[in-house]
C-alpha cells in the first residue's frame, strides 16, 4: 500500500506539473495503477491533491457550496454535519476543512452567496439616489429573485438565515452578522433621509424597515404552500411588487393623503 501511494504521489505531481485538471482514471493509469488501488491509497482526487500540499480548485468551493445549500436548507445549520457535507460534495474532510475551517466560516460564505444581502447591497450603492416609490419595490424584486430566480427555489435556505441570524448562534458567524447590519444600517439611513424630508411618515427606521421586509419574507416562505394548496396563481415579482407598494401607501405622510 505505501508504495503504491507514493508511485501515485510521484507520477502525480509529474502529471499535475503539465497543467490541465486529470481524473483519477488518468492519475491511475499515470502511476501504473487501477483505480480501485488508488482509492485504497486514497479516499478521493481531492485526497491525493492534499497529501501533495495542492489548493483546491475554484470549482471544489463551488461544489461544497452547493451540497451545503441542499443540506442547510432541508435541516438547518445546527444539524449539519460537516462529513456528510464532505461526502455529499465528494471531497476529503482536509479539502473541506481547508476551505471551510468550520461552520461558522460555511455558514459566512452561503449567506454571502445565496442571500439577498449582497445583491441588495448593490442596489442600495448604485440607487441610493432613487425615491422610495422606485428603490422600495426594486428592493423586494431584488429579494425574490434571490430565492426564486434561475428557476430554483431556495426558500430553505431562507427559513434557515432568518433562524441561524436571529438566533445569534456563534455559528452564525460574525461575518454574516455584519453582512445584516451592513444592509439595515444602510437601508435605515435612507428611510431616515426621506422620512426627514417628509417623503415617509415618520417613525422609528427600524420599525418601518421591519413593517417593509416582515410581509415579503412571509409572503416568501409560504408561497410554495399557496401555490400547491390555494392555487395561488399571480407572479411572485408582481407579489412583492405590491407588497412594496402597500408599504409605500402606508408610510405616506398623514397631511398628504388628508
Amino acid at each position: 500500500m505505501a508504495a503504491t501511494r507514493e508511485r501515485v504521489l510521484r507520477r502525480a505531481r509529474g502529471l499535475l506539473a503539465r497543467g490541465g485538471s486529470p481524473t483519477v482514471a488518468e492519475l491511475a493509469a499515470a502511476a501504473g495503477v487501477s483505480r480501485a488501488s488508488f482509492y485504497r491509497a486514497f479516499e478521493s482526487r481531492e485526497a491525493l491533491l492534499d497529501a501533495l500540499d495542492i489548493q483546491p480548485e475554484p470549482a471544489t468551493r463551488e461544489r461544497i457550496l452547493d451540497a451545503a445549500l441542499k443540506l442547510v436548507g432541508a435541516h438547518g445549520l445546527s444539524a449539519l454535519s460537516m462529513d456528510e457535507l464532505a461526502a455529499q460534495a465528494e471531497v476529503s474532510r482536509a479539502t473541506l476543512y481547508r476551505l471551510f475551517p468550520g461552520k461558522a466560516a460555511l455558514f459566512t460564505s452561503l449567506v454571502h452567496r445565496y442571500s439577498p444581502l449582497d445583491p441588495v447591497t448593490e442596489v442600495m450603492a448604485t440607487r441610493q439616489g432613487e425615491p422610495p416609490e422606485v428603490l422600495m419595490p426594486e428592493i423586494a424584486r431584488t429579494v425574490y429573485r434571490t430565492f426564486y430566480g434561475e428557476g430554483v427555489s431556495r426558500v430553505g435556505l431562507l427559513r434557515a438565515l432568518f433562524f441561524e441570524i436571529s438566533s445569534l448562534s456563534a455559528d452564525t458567524a460574525e461575518g454574516a452578522q455584519d453582512a445584516v447590519r451592513g444592509v439595515v444600517g444602510s437601508l435605515a439611513f435612507y428611510l431616515m433621509g426621506h422620512m426627514r424630508d417628509g417623503r415617509l411618515r415618520h417613525m422609528p427606521p427600524l420599525l418601518a424597515l421591519q413593517s417593509f421586509i416582515g410581509p415579503i419574507l412571509f409572503h416568501l416562505i409560504t408561497r410554495p404552500l399557496a401555490e400547491r394548496m390555494l392555487a395561488l396563481e399571480i407572479d411572485g415579482e408582481q407579489a412583492v411588487t405590491l407588497l412594496a407598494e402597500h408599504w409605500l401607501r402606508a408610510m405616506t405622510p398623514e397631511e398628504a393623503t388628508s
